[in-house]
């Protein structure tokens, strides 16, 4: 019992590990890597509040992340 309890716990972590890995390298992440640096560090990641802060941030941020933000998310 205490084997299947560890793996479900490990299967919760890595899963917790891989989402929040993952909503730091799509394509926003890797356009506005700087721009996230400079605007938005305070931020947490997987929440959508990076993406809110670049959105919010849109008229200084670079033409490439500009571009992913206009050409991913929600329905786009």
């Amino acid at each position: 019992m205490k084997t299947i309890k560890a793996l479900a716990i490990a299967f919760v972590v890595s899963s917790a590990i891989v989402t929040g890995t993952w909503a730091q390298q799509g394509p926003v992440a890797s356009a506005c890597k700087e721009d996230i640096a400079k605007f938005c560090a305070d931020k947490e990641h997987g929440e959508g509040e990076v993406r809110a802060c670049l959105e919010a941030n849109k008229d200084k941020v670079a033409s490439t992340c500009n571009t992913a933000l206009e050409t991913t998310g929600g329905g786009r």
